[in-house]
C-alpha cells in the first residue's frame, strides 16, 4: 500500500522507526513484570533528569488515563477541576474525568485556550461553603486544544495565582513536545520550573506506539498512586515496552526533532493558504494545528482529497493537523487542493 497521510490528527500518524527499534531491542528475553525491570528504572530515570529529581514517574497506556488518573490523585469527590471550555478533559474524554474523580468541572470560556490568573477569581467565591464544590486543580492544556502555546511566564504567573488560592496545577500534556519545541525550551521550563505540580506527559501523538506517562513534580509526594493506577486498569504488566518507547523518545531529544518538524509542517501549510480569498486563519499557528474558516460547501469535497476534522460546524472552521511523519510533498499537495477547491 502506497502511503496517505492526511490532516486529521496527528494521531493518525505511524511510528517512529527509532521507537520501533527500541520496542524490539527491549523483546529479548525475560525480564520482570510490571515495571520491575532495567526498562522501566532507565526511562523513569531519563524523566528525572528531564523534569527535575524530584519528579515521581508513572506509565500509562493513554492520554486520557494519565489525565483522569493525574486528577484522581490528588481530589476528592466533592471537588472540582477549573478548566477551559474547550479542554480535552470537558469536551473529548467522554466524562470521564467526572465520572472517575467524581469532581464538577468549572469550565471557563476563552478565545485562545488559555487560562489566565483573572479567569479563577469568580470560580473561587463558595470557597470554605459546604453547599458548594470546593476547587482543587488548575487543568491547562500545552499546547491548547487551539493549537495555541502557553509561555513559560503565563504558567508562572497562572500557577503562583493557584497556589496563593491553595490549588494545584494539572497540565495536560497530550502535545507538550510540540509547545516546548515552539518555545525553544526545555520541557523542565515550560513545566516544573514553571510552578506545574502534575502533568500528563504525552507520547502517542509524537512518535509512539502507544504510551504516556504522569509526573508528579517538585516533590508533590502521592504514595497511593500505585494503588489508583492498578485499580484504573492502567498497570501493564509488560511495562518494558512502554518504557522503552518512552525511553526512546527522551533520547537525545527525538521527541523536540519529531515536534519541531511537524510545527514547521504546520506553518508551511498556513503559509500556503494565508492569502487565500476564502481562508481565513482563526488562530496563530504556535504548534502543529492550523485553525481556518473555509465556505461550508467546499468541506466535503476537500475532506474526499485528504481528511480533517471538522472543529465547529457552525461557524465552518476546520482543524489541519501535520504529524511528526508529515512530508513537505504532503502540504504542498494539500495546499494545492485547497487552492482549487476552496479558492
Amino acid at each position: 500500500m502506497s502511503p496517505v497521510r492526511d490532516f486529521a490528527s496527528d494521531n493518525n500518524a505511524g511510528v517512529h522507526p527509532d521507537v520501533l527499534r527500541a520496542i524490539a531491542e527491549a523483546n529479548t528475553g525475560h525480564v520482570r513484570a510490571y515495571g520491575h525491570d532495567a526498562y522501566t528504572e532507565a526511562a523513569e530515570a531519563a524523566f528525572r533528569a528531564e523534569f527535575g529529581a524530584e519528579t515521581s514517574v508513572f506509565f500509562v497506556w493513554n492520554g486520557t488515563a494519565a489525565n483522569v488518573l493525574g486528577l484522581q490523585a490528588v481530589t476528592r469527590p466533592y471537588n472540582a477541576v477549573i478548566c477551559a471550555e474547550g479542554s480535552h478533559i470537558s469536551v473529548d474524554e467522554c466524562g470521564a474525568p467526572e465520572r472517575f474523580t467524581g469532581c464538577k468541572l468549572l469550565t471557563v470560556s476563552t478565545r485562545d485556550g488559555k487560562l489566565r490568573p483573572a479567569d479563577l477569581d469568580a470560580l473561587l467565591t463558595g470557597l470554605g461553603d459546604e453547599h458548594r464544590v470546593q476547587p482543587r486543580v488548575v487543568s491547562v492544556t500545552q499546547a491548547t486544544e487551539l493549537g495555541t502555546v502557553y509561555r513559560a511566564g503565563e504558567l508562572r504567573a497562572l500557577a503562583d495565582a493557584a497556589h496563593v488560592r491553595g490549588l494545584l496545577v494539572h497540565l495536560d500534556g497530550a502535545r507538550i513536545a510540540n509547545a516546548a519545541a515552539s518555545l525553544e525550551l526545555p520541557l523542565r521550563a515550560v513545566t516544573a520550573d514553571a510552578g506545574v505540580d502534575i502533568v500528563s506527559f504525552g507520547g502517542t501523538k509524537n512518535g509512539l506506539l502507544g504510551a504516556e506517562a504522569v509526573l508528579f513534580l517538585n516533590g508533590l509526594a502521592v504514595p497511593e498512586f500505585m494503588y489508583l493506577r492498578k485499580q484504573g486498569t492502567q498497570l501493564a504488566s509488560k511495562m518494558r515496552f512502554l518504557a522503552a518507547q518512552l525511553a526512546a523518545l527522551l533520547r537525545d531529544e527525538l521527541w523536540r526533532r519529531n515536534a519541531a518538524h511537524a510545527n514547521a509542517m504546520a506553518r508551511r501549510l498556513a503559509e500556503r493558504v494565508r492569502e487565500l480569498r476564502r481562508v481565513r486563519l482563526t488562530q496563530p499557528v504556535e504548534a502543529n494545528g492550523v485553525f481556518a474558516t473555509i465556505p461550508p460547501e467546499t468541506i466535503a469535497p476537500l475532506q474526499a482529497r485528504r481528511f480533517f476534522t471538522v472543529w465547529n460546524p457552525g461557524t465552518s472552521e476546520v482543524r489541519w493537523m501535520t504529524a511528526w511523519d508529515t512530508t513537505e510533498d504532503d502540504v504542498d499537495a494539500f495546499a494545492a487542493d485547497i487552492r482549487e477547491v476552496v479558492g
